[in-house]
């Protein structure tokens, strides 16, 4: 034990001086101290003299070093790869007993002698007993969950169980660097020669397709020992193989080949296909021989019309941005041409709506709820602007004028980027009629009107809410013009076709009101839990929580899941957990009111094939593991030769570790109770002996 002080011990010598000058002047002139025997005067001057030295002593903050030593067992960690590929050898169907021999040995050896840890990894770490049926394999994460849990901790050594094959993450050699000089022991199980086999290793294809569109499939295949072979590969949809392909390895013991396929996306719907490749004459697995796969077939591309009385080269600049957005099909027509369907039309933009302008037809549009880009230039007067019922007030003239373009930066409905925004400024001005244009107060406008550096008041492009839908509105033609400076100043149209795109997209984004709203993954994978979040809006468009949300889960192969939502804060949330591979179908519904509300769709949970792929053990990667921490490689097998090398260890030894802690003298309590008693027995001791 150690005194320290942030002053000089010396200090205690002026404040012995200078408590002992206290005590004489204070009694030097008591009288009922003369009548006291010497040992009674000395025992009250000395518990005042000790009492002014220890708050002195206190003063100077002397602290109390304390050294402790403690003893710390080694830690020793036993990591077991609990993926299913470690069932795929010859000595696999021995493996769940060896690892329970191995465990009551280790147990009985060194129970006493370290702390010992059982963990299994393969997609998570976890203290689960192996199983060996996960999907997946991350050896990385084993030693980094070492690193982070046992920081600063005596870890002897660890074990590691594996076939040293992995799948997910990095090379388990650079995790285990972090783990400064604690062995790594390899118990290596399965067989690392190559046997004969092929296998599909991946297949990649779009999610999404649309119907009547021809989609491509890639799929990869892997071969060991097959060589100048040949073999099918088709892909099957419903029993029915749908195309094929004759696919010949070469004379190499390994072999990668790939194999294109173009389908024809047929029926709307997510569809279910199969890649199956033909086996071969003594394959090691044939587990590995096919693989679903599945594609979104939609036919829900948002349909664009085109309207103009003539042809106008604005309806070209406009058709050929568009066109260019594989989820809009677009179709540009003259007015008398048009049957005036309006079935499946998602935006109409109308050129100069002033020419051949039948109300009758614009009132069926608008009940339709179909929004409607208005392009108003000099053709349509102000009295047609008034027919639109679009909340736009015009006093134009029979003259024209050119309006230049700004951008409005108080606008938020949707991002425009920086490149975009500076090129507005950029752009030649539109042709529109002379005279003033008022929109409602409640128009989002996205582009002011310029004239010179003057900036006007009047929006030029600008957007309004309509009954059912947004309309929008371009107050001036030429707009193909706009496209050529983009072009001219930049070599590419990337400005225009953003403007112009953002525009349709925002308009033909539907309002979502009062109701149940259901959000979902359409894809995960069978080691994810499916997470359902759901919400209600009641009129006001504020959530509420108060009706009950059922859920139906309903497989492919018709087994259905009743559930039921549970609040969680203002939304609705439901952990349906982990399911199988395949298709399947849901259906939220509530009441609320006495209506019925009803959300529907479809999802797919594809399988984790990976660990399906390895036919023989990486035991290269667990030797280099041993070799850079100093551990050793044994097989699973001889796992005693582990157990009788551990004893002989040097490096596996309890710690002792040397703890210091530092005490105030303030923070003892005796050390305050000492002080009180000394002033109260001096206060004690005058009052008897005849003081006040």
């Amino acid at each position: 034990m150690h005194l320290l002080s942030d002053f000089s011990f010396w200090w205690l010598i002026p404040i012995g001086i200078v408590s002992f000058g206290l005590t004489i002047f204070y009694y030097r002139k008591v009288a009922w101290m003369t009548e006291l025997t010497a040992w009674k005067r000395n025992l009250v001057k000395g518990l005042r003299f000790a009492s002014l030295f220890l708050i002195g002593v206190l003063l100077l903050g002397i602290v109390f070093e304390a050294t402790h030593f403690r003893d710390e067992k080694p830690v020793f960690i036993t990591l077991v790869d609990n993926s299913s590929s470690m069932k795929n050898f010859k000595d696999s169907a021995k493996i769940e007993q060896t690892l329970k021999n191995y465990q009551k040995e280790l147990t009985e050896k060194y129970g006493d002698q370290f702390e010992l840890v059982n963990w299994t990894i393969g997609s998570s770490r976890g203290t689960k007993k192996a199983n060996f049926r996960e999907n997946s394999t991350n050896l990385e994460l084993g030693f980094e969950e070492i690193n982070n849990q046992f920081y600063n901790r005596n870890v002897g050594g660890v074990a590691l169980i594996s076939d040293g094959n992995y799948n997910v993450g990095s090379n388990p050699n650079y995790a285990a660097e972090k783990l400064n000089l604690t062995p790594v022991f390899c118990l290596a199980v399965g067989d690392t020669t190559p046997k004969r086999d092929q296998f599909i290793k991946n297949v990649t294809a779009n999610d999404l397709a649309y119907l009547n569109n021809d989609f491509p499939v890639e799929v990869d295949l892997e071969s060991y020992k097959t060589a100048s072979k040949t073999v099918d590969v088709r892909i099957v949809q419903n029993g029915k193989t749908v195309a094929s392909q004759r696919v010949s390895y070469g004379k190499q013991k390994r072999d990668f080949k790939q194999v294109n396929f173009t389908l024809k996306a047929e029926k709307v719907g997510v569809q279910s296909y199969t890649a199956i490749v033909s086996t071969i004459n003594g394959e090691y697995s044939l587990k590995n021989n096919q693989r679903n796969f599945y594609i979104e077939v939609i036919d829900s591309r948002s349909k664009i019309l085109i309207l103009s009385a003539a042809p106008h080269p604005d309806m070209s600049a406009f058709k050929d941005v568009l066109e260019r957005n594989e989820n809009y099909e677009v179709k540009s027509m003259l007015l008398k041409d048009w049957d005036q369907s309006f079935s499946k039309i998602d935006l109409v933009i109308w050129h100069e709506p002033g020419l051949q302008f039948e109300a009758s037809m614009h009132q069926r549009l608008r009940e339709a709820g179909i929004p409607v880009l208005y392009v108003l230039g000099p053709q349509t007067d102000a009295n047609e602007i008034g027919k639109l019922g679009i909340g736009v007030k015009s006093n134009a003239s029979s003259q024209t004028e050119e309006l230049e373009p700004t951008f409005n930066a108080g606008f938020n409905s949707f991002e425009l980027s920086d490149a975009c925004k500076s090129s507005i400024e950029f752009f030649p001005p539109l042709t529109t009629r002379f005279g003033g244009m008022k929109a409602d107060q409640t128009a989002e406008v996205l582009l002011y009107q310029r004239v010179g550096q003057i900036k006007k008041n009047d929006p030029l492009v600008f957007f309004t809410q309509g009954s059912k839908v947004k309309n929008g509105v371009i107050y001036g033609e030429g707009i193909w013009r706009w496209r050529l400076n983009d072009y001219i100043r930049h070599q590419n149209h990337d400005v225009f076709n953003e403007l112009i795109g953002k525009i349709a997209n925002y308009l033909m984004v539907k309002n979502q009101g009062m109701g149940l709203r259901v959000q979902l993954p359409k894809r995960i994978t069978s080691e994810e839990e499916l997470v359902v979040t759901a919400s209600f809006y009641n009129a006001s468009m504020e959530p509420i929580t108060q009706p009950k949300i059922d859920f139906i889960l309903t497989s492919e192969k018709g087994k259905q899941y009743r559930s039921q939502f549970a609040v969680a804060g203002s939304v609705y949330k439901l952990n349906q957990g982990k399911l199988s591979p395949g298709k399947y179908s849901w259906k939220a519904s509530t009441t609320y009111n006495g209506k019925k509300y009803m959300k529907s769709g479809v999802f797919i949970v594809e399988e984790i094939q990976l660990e399906k792929l390895e036919s023989f053990a990486n035991h290269g990667t667990l030797k280099q593991l041993s070799k850079q921490s100093n551990g050793a490689f044994y097989s699973f097998a001889n796992y005693r030769k582990l157990l009788q090398d551990l004893a002989k260890r040097k490096d596996i030894a309890i710690v002792s570790y040397e703890d210091h802690t530092f005490d105030d003298l303030m923070d003892y309590l005796l050390i305050f109770s000492l002080l009180f008693l000394m002033l109260a027995g001096e206060w004690f001791l005058r009052r008897y002996y005849g003081s006040y």
